[in-house]
């Protein structure tokens, strides 16, 4: 129920932008595409992003056996399985 109120809440703050004619058109193919409105598509997709920004600046703290452990890793990966190297021939969908 709480979810529900939430959504009934009237949004308070405005973002306003700026964009040119052939972005503004590519962005509401894509909200049309995923049945949204121009301004829930851009929303969500800006919100996405900076969610994914936030969380790649994470500090990471080891101790220094762990770093140096991590820095082993990074050094000495282990073989790819042959799984994976045919995964990593083949053809990506957007190419087929």
């Amino acid at each position: 129920m709480a979810q529900t109120a939430q959504k009934r809440k009237r949004k308070e703050d405005v973002i306003q932008i700026r964009a040119s004619a052939e972005t503004k058109a590519l962005l509401q193919q894509a909200a049309q595409i995923r049945g949204q409105k121009l301004s829930e598509f851009m929303l969500e997709s800006a919100r996405r992003k900076a969610e994914d920004t936030i969380l790649d600046q994470r500090l990471f703290i080891l101790s220094p056996a762990e770093h140096e452990k991590f820095l082993e890793m990074l050094d000495n990966p282990p073989k790819p399985s042959k799984k994976l190297i045919e995964l990593m021939r083949r053809k990506p969908a957007w190419e087929r």
